[in-house]
């Protein structure tokens, strides 16, 4: 559900405001309304936001290696530095920048070095200064390269050509001549570094170093740096925070006074009343109209809460919508269980719940651990359908207790097809009733008429389908007719009945294609079960069948395969059985809903700690 809000309107004086401003923050209830109004133009919020960009893009990647940094980082790190103190964010980024200027160079340089090992290689550990000396006697070195096939065996005598190396496509040589003698051959003339192979490999070696140690760098920046970036983020987000409602006061009555604007729970009206009658603050309280932009703050109970980050994933409600979080949440559970539908998998996501909520928040981060609980014990229990426990068929067995489970609980392909769709069936027309009463609140019942004739006429004929009854029966022709009056003449009250008509024949068209189209959406739940039941028999199959006769490797084998084989499986399933069954309920049921969405979130003007 949704937080009732009331609208906070202040006047204060223009010396008291920041004084105001400062209570106002940390009574931390009221979302202040935000205007732009001088903020773009004001330098010191420009300079502070883009500080803060700086700070919180060196925090971003420190943090990945903060998580990887080993044991002795802060000490070895301090010999790296020097010992250098990092009391400050601007030593820390001042370091930062030095560390990445330097990865930068010397990553330059080994590109350099390893283009000039290249280029030496073919030609051998020579001392560069050996040729000055030839060159000083009167006799200069040439090197050159050609194809094996335009090689000519007379430039050995005509220009003393010593082969260095020859392989099967060309042939490297040097010519040994007067200086004042002119070459002329048809090769490749090659202009090498003025160094030798082994300088330049010790020059690598020693980058090479270098570039090793920038890790290890950041490592201990991670680990001495990140509080007090940290702390400076959040000292920098309250300056800004703090700046930008500053500029959002309206100037009155000649900019002697100041008008403020905001939201706050109604249930913490009372409290903060009593706060700003202490104060003397003029303040006045009014009730939202349909025309304001108000503050969404959604309260549910613990079990809906859990799935609360599933709806700001996708939109708030707006402030006259119904918050959908607690009627999607027992189908979003149920879809997950179905999408992986195996007993042993939900079972090792509740044994291993630290692993797979690590998993579940690299998809969310705000996912709970009792929310990973939740879709493992719904996938035991669906697995439970098929019998699946690692893949392996649990009702195989012998077994009195399970043989009755099976017959109380075992369904075959077949009728998990047929299940699949009546949960669509179920979801959707109660995303139309879930419609019919939103209507009803924000518009008035009159405008939810057309949505009940829907709901009357599906589920009519659905009754009377799977029971057998003649729809020529007076009661049945009753009801019918009574949901086509609803549907063709109330889909637009208050307009020309002929527009109510071509509006309920062009709404007909879409619910005939649409409706289809959303149920057969749901065959989804049951394709992932079964390809998930299948993907894993395989890796059992696999297992068995590619194991080696020894007992000792052939145990070890079957292991290696058994567990890397079920860990693919879960994550690929793990990922469908999110994202699939977000899909049913995004478009599918909110779009049977009538959800709108689009609300902003609550956002109260308090402090920001670190």
């Amino acid at each position: 559900m949704i937080t009732k809000m009331k609208k906070l309107s202040f006047l204060i004086h223009s010396k008291e405001y920041e004084q105001f401003l400062e209570h106002l923050r940390s009574l931390g209830v009221v979302h202040v309304i935000r205007k732009q109004q001088g903020a773009v133009a004001d330098p010191a919020l420009q300079d502070d936001l883009a500080l803060l960009g700086k700070y919180k893009a060196v925090l971003k990647d420190l943090y990945s290696y903060a998580e990887h940094a080993p044991e002795d980082a802060a000490s070895y790190g301090a010999g790296l530095f020097n010992g250098f103190v990092f009391d400050t964010a601007a030593k820390v980024i001042e370091r930062y920048d030095i560390v990445c200027s330097e990865e930068v160079v010397q990553t330059q340089t080994m590109q350099s070095l390893t283009r000039d090992r290249a280029q030496l290689l073919p030609w051998g550990d020579f001392d560069p200064h050996s040729i000055d000396r030839l060159a000083q006697a009167g006799y200069k070195i040439r090197f050159y390269t050609c194809p094996l096939r335009a090689f000519r065996e007379e430039w050995v005598g005509k220009y003393g050509v010593i082969e260095i190396l020859r392989d099967k496509q060309k042939v490297n040589f040097i010519t040994l001549t007067h200086a004042d003698v002119d070459v002329d051959i048809e090769a490749e003339q090659v202009n090498l570094p003025r160094m030798s192979l082994s300088s330049v490999e010790a020059d690598i070696a020693k980058t090479q170093k270098v570039i090793d140690s920038i890790p290890l760098k950041k490592a201990h920046l991670a680990v001495v740096g990140k509080p007090v970036l940290e702390k400076a983020v959040a000292e920098l987000e309250n300056r800004v925070d703090f700046c930008r409602v500053r500029l959002t006061g309206e100037k009155v009555a000649a900019d002697t006074l100041l008008l403020l604007e905001g939201w706050i729970p109604a249930d913490k009206v009372d409290e903060v009343r009593r706060e700003l009658d202490m104060k003397g603050v003029f303040f006045d309280v009014d009730d939202p109209t349909p025309e304001d932009d108000i503050p969404i703050q959604l309260s549910n109970n613990k079990f809906a809460k859990l799935f609360e980050p599933l709806t700001k994933l996708y939109m708030l409600p707006t402030y006259q919508e119904l918050d959908l979080t607690l009627f999607f949440a027992p189908f979003f559970m149920l879809f997950f269980g179905l999408c992986l539908g195996d007993t042993g998998y939900g079972l090792l996501m509740i044994v291993a719940l630290p692993v797979f909520t690590k998993l579940f928040q690299l998809i969310n981060p705000n996912f709970s651990k009792w929310l990973v609980v939740l879709f493992g014990a719904s996938t035991m229990l669906c697995g439970l359908l098929s019998g699946t426990f690692f893949g392996f068929n649990i009702y195989d067995l012998d077994i009195p207790f399970i043989q009755k489970m099976k017959g109380i609980l075992y369904t075959d392909n077949s009728t998990m097809f047929t299940v699949s769709l009546c949960i669509g069936v179920v979801q959707i027309l109660f995303g139309m009733a879930i419609k019919a009463v939103n209507l009803s609140i924000q518009c008035g019942f009159k405008y939810a008429l057309s949505t009940i004739g829907w709901l009357v006429l599906l589920i009519t004929v659905g009754v009377a389908a799977l029971a057998g009854l003649d729809f020529k029966s007076p009661v049945i022709l009753g009801i019918l007719i009574v949901a086509a009056v609803l549907i063709f003449l109330f889909n637009s009250p208050g307009k020309n009945p002929l527009l109510n008509i071509g509006l309920g024949l062009w709404d007909t068209y879409n619910m005939a294609t649409g409706l289809l189209g959303d149920v057969l959406s749901y065959v989804r739940l049951f394709a992932l079960g079964l390809s998930g039941g299948i993907l894993a028999n395989v890796f059992n199959s696999m297992a068995v069948g590619m194991k080696p006769d020894n007992p000792v490797a052939g145990f070890i084998v079957m292991v290696l395969i058994f567990v890397i084989g079920h860990a693919l499986n879960i994550f690929m399933n793990i990922l469908g059985a999110i994202v699939h069954p977000m899909r049913l309920t995004f478009v599918e049921f909110f779009k049977n809903a009538g959800y709108g969405g689009g609300g902003s979130e609550y956002r109260p003007f308090r402090v920001i700690s670190d």
